[in-house]
């Protein structure tokens, strides 16, 4: 419904007269949009005034408070501050904003700037988010996790709930899939203003890397520095700088220390205060060296220059080994535009990019959306919290990673935040309603008895935040934190938490302090992360100075700058990363831990197991008391089961081979004799091949596998009862008559049948098969015999299954070669009817 309202409405009174801005030219069409659907997407650059004059218009269009989503903290305060300055009010009246730990807003505000994760928070608390006659979300194009979210549950309210007109704001092509997504939107498409923006392309020096496994290097910061000196040199106008995090800005701030012009750092830790100082003009030229924040949804006035370090910080999750940290990675050419437009906005500017052109060919078109490679722990509660078991049901631009999925709420169903089935639990409720990821929730609220809540809220506060500790040492990191002045962020934050777990506690009286009065802050800390991460406890390896962690990946301090943690023997480990390559993850901050502590943060995940193995050569049995991957103790266990016995030596078949048992002459040849009748009938008659061997040991070891304690006891193994053990009753009776060992031939003697080959062999010599006419046929006259007919020397002479045949045909041939050879030997003519011999020549006439 449109908004009724006399000229002396301030926001009316703006539209009436407008700034000079792009975006006015597609109002109408953005009204008649919430007109006729209630829905629109407003495809509009950075610059183009979007974000200060589509919530008016979308104020005027409909009734209730108009809620505008912003990345973060900085721009929501920022965007309320501009909106209420055109308006000619404080911030607090017509225009208000809403940010973790700060709230302006009024009776009369119309217009309230929001953080993407406080509106979803709201909407858990109150989904028909009453009041709210509009929600605009900005920057949608960055796709934040939250923000994806976000915009799926508001689709749900409106499909389910009730008739909430929505705009979502995009500054990319996503603006058609955001369409889609909302049911067919109409696209109101603003043009840019940007002026033309000259690109400087700005490579470090040879020898100079960018990187390495501890991040940017200092080299390289002193070449970003030296990049902004020379853009103040050749170019008018301030200057936005780009680094990746927190710890880069300080590093560039420092460089930068003495130059005639102020310097200031932006970032989301800052004190409002100091925000506040970025983001006005001064009286002199300015340099403001900031994160990503400022890339797309941040006006900072009066830069017309950008230097941009050409990197990013992005979430990035090893689900396997459950390691989830922010990464460093090369900022996208989607980004690096972004980045360059701030110096267009004014008039015409530059970029110095401290990469190169032939670099920049290289990188990825679009970073890629959270959802796709963050961690979900959080997403996965937020979804369950809503009452969707199934993530497909929600509208969600990209669907998350299914191993990614599973492996978050495994987390959760751990942490008691889900129940088996994926739903949430009261306790999942109370994790969700705390301000931060799910792991450190719990930590306060389980560590809180124990370390105090001050404490632990100080430890979770510093937590949520990318921590950068000296020599990883998070304890240092945290009496830093209470002696700096620059921890504005950090003790709003310790506040909140602790009056939330200030108020857990009242609930819970009965707990107590538990340890609180007697911890020193080192093992307190280590007791809160491990807390919060306890697949990440870290056990130092005997002869070693790595650890390895309780999810059982190994870890290391980084060699180069161990600190004070180097040779502990237990670590609460606050942050690791694995990066590709490395045999073993970087700690990269971390606390003192004692066995007791890490026993009560993990006793989930402690255990007794009885394992069985064949190591060096003999079987080897110990019960082991587990901490994850970690062995806390581990001693013999005299009498193993049999059936783990097996599985050993099953292990030690497979691996050395089945030559570790004493195959004798009558083992080897029973075997052969199986295997033949397997091949020739198959069922009943067992496979006897290396494989079913191993694999079935119990079936025909049996008994005697419970005395096997070694390589010696295997090779005592008597393997032809063994293996008589695999006969199949009744048809063992008939082994000598489907496969004799033995044949009896024509001249008396009784000869070996080799079954080794394809086909059984008989190897006789040719004189003692006269007076046969045909082969004989084994297995139930399937399978003829292959005869090897030999000489008197018991050389090969002919080979056949059809000796019919052979006489008619072969045996002339060899008969002329074999009496030229042997002439004192008898060689009939007719072999049919002659006499056979085993004598090996004509016996001498009698005297």
């Amino acid at each position: 419904m449109r908004q009724t309202s006399d000229v002396s409405d301030p926001l009316r009174r703006l539209l009436a007269a407008p700034p000079d801005l792009p975006v006015t030219a597609g109002l109408p069409a953005l009204d008649e949009a919430l007109r006729s659907t209630g829905t629109a997407v407003v495809h509009a650059p950075p610059g183009t005034g979007k974000t200060t004059l589509v919530p008016p218009a979308v104020a005027q269009s409909v009734d209730g408070r108009v809620v505008v989503t912003q990345p973060s903290r900085i721009a929501a305060r920022a965007a309320a501050r501009r909106l209420a300055q055109l308006l000619g009010e404080p911030v607090g009246e017509t225009v208000g904003y809403a940010v973790r730990g700060d709230r302006k807003v009024g009776r009369a505000t119309r217009v309230e700037v929001v953080t993407t994760g406080l509106l979803l928070r709201r909407i858990q608390h109150d989904p028909e988010l009453a009041g709210v006659g509009a929600v605009v979300l900005d920057e949608v194009h960055e796709r934040h996790l939250d923000a994806d979210l976000t915009l799926a549950l508001l689709v749900d309210i409106r499909a389910n709930l009730r008739d909430l007109s929505l705009v979502a704001m995009s500054a990319t092509i996503e603006a058609e899939r955001t369409a889609s997504l909302l049911g067919g939107a109409p696209v109101v498409t603003v043009p840019g203003a940007l002026h033309p923006v000259q690109t400087v392309w700005c490579p470090p020096p040879p020898g100079v890397r960018r990187t390495d496994d501890r991040g940017i290097t200092p080299g390289f910061h002193d070449h970003v520095a030296a990049t902004v000196r020379r853009a103040l040199a050749e170019h008018t106008g301030d200057v936005l700088v780009f680094v990746p995090g927190v710890a880069e800005v300080d590093a560039t701030v420092r460089r930068l220390a003495g130059l005639d012009v102020d310097v200031h750092p932006l970032h989301g830790r800052l004190p409002g205060a100091a925000q506040d100082r970025a983001l006005q003009e001064g009286p002199r030229r300015r340099v403001v060296v900031s994160t990503a924040v400022a890339e797309s949804s941040l006006t900072v006035p009066g830069v017309r220059i950008v230097v941009d370090a050409g990197f990013s910080r992005e979430p990035r999750t090893d689900h396997r080994r459950g390691l989830a940290s922010l990464v460093t990675v090369a900022v996208s050419k989607a980004a690096a535009e972004q980045r360059a437009g701030r110096a267009g906005r004014l008039g015409p500017g530059a970029v110095l990019r401290c990469w190169s052109e032939a670099e920049h060919a290289h990188l990825a078109a679009h970073p890629e959306p959270e959802i796709a490679t963050a961690d979900l722990t959080a997403f996965a509660l937020e979804v369950a919290c809503w009452g969707s078991t199934d993530v497909r049901d929600l509208a969600l631009l990209d669907q998350p990673p299914a191993h990614a999925l599973a492996s978050a709420r495994e987390v959760l169903v751990e942490l008691g935040a889900l129940t088996e089935d994926g739903r949430a639990t009261a306790r999942g409720r109370l994790i969700a309603g705390v301000p931060t990821d799910p792991r450190l929730a719990r930590a306060l609220l389980d560590g809180a008895p124990l370390v105090g809540t001050k404490r632990a809220a100080e430890v979770v506060a510093m937590l949520s935040e990318d921590v950068r500790a000296p020599g990883a040492d998070l304890v240092a990191a945290l009496r830093g934190l209470r002696a700096g002045e620059r921890s504005g962020a950090w003790r709003s934050q310790v506040t909140r938490l602790q009056k939330i777990a200030d108020a857990q506690a009242a609930q819970e009286s009965d707990k107590g302090a538990g340890h609180s009065h007697r911890l020193t802050d080192d093992v307190a800390v280590g007791l809160v992360v491990a807390l919060a991460h306890p697949d990440r406890i870290a056990r130092k390896r005997a002869g070693s100075s790595s650890y390895l962690m309780a999810s059982g990946t190994g870890a290391a301090l980084d060699p180069r700058d161990p600190g004070p943690l180097a040779g502990l023997e237990w670590l609460a480990v606050g942050d690791a990363e694995r990066r590709a390559g490395q045999r073993e993850a970087r700690i990269r901050a971390a606390a003192p831990l004692t066995e007791d502590l890490a026993l009560e943060a993990a006793g989930s995940v402690w255990r007794e197991v009885d394992e069985v193995t064949w190591t060096g050569g003999r079987v080897v049995a110990r019960r082991r008391t587990l901490l994850g991957a970690i062995e806390l103790s581990s001693v013999p266990l005299p009498d193993p089961p049999t059936e783990a016995v097996a599985a050993a030596i099953r292990e030690a078949l497979a691996s050395e081979g089945i030559g570790l048992l004493t195959w004798t002459e009558a083992a080897t040849a029973l075997r052969a004799r199986l295997d033949f009748l397997h091949r020739a009938l198959g069922d009943p008659w067992p496979d006897v091949s290396d494989t079913a061997l191993t694999e079935n040991l119990e079936s025909w070891l049996g008994p005697q596998l419970a005395r096997v304690r070694s390589a010696a006891d295997l090779r005592r193994i008597d393997v032809t009862s063994a293996l008589r053990a695999l006969l199949p009753w009744p048809q063992a009776g008939r082994l000598d008559e489907l496969a004799p060992e033995r044949v009896q031939v024509p001249s008396g003697s009784t000869v070996r049948i080799d079954y080794t080959g394809e086909q059984p062999v008989l190897a006789v010599r040719l004189q003692e098969v006269f007076g046969w006419r045909d082969v004989p046929v084994l297995a139930d006259g399937r399978v003829p015999l292959l005869l090897h007919l030999l000489s008197p020397a018991r050389r090969p002479a002919a080979v056949t299954a059809d000796l019919d045949s052979f006489w008619d045909n072969g045996y002339p041939g060899v008969r002329a070669d074999l009496r030229g050879r042997y002439p004192k030997h008898s060689w009939p003519e007719d072999p049919r009817t002659a006499p056979a011999t085993a004598r090996t020549n004509n016996p001498r006439p009698r005297r």
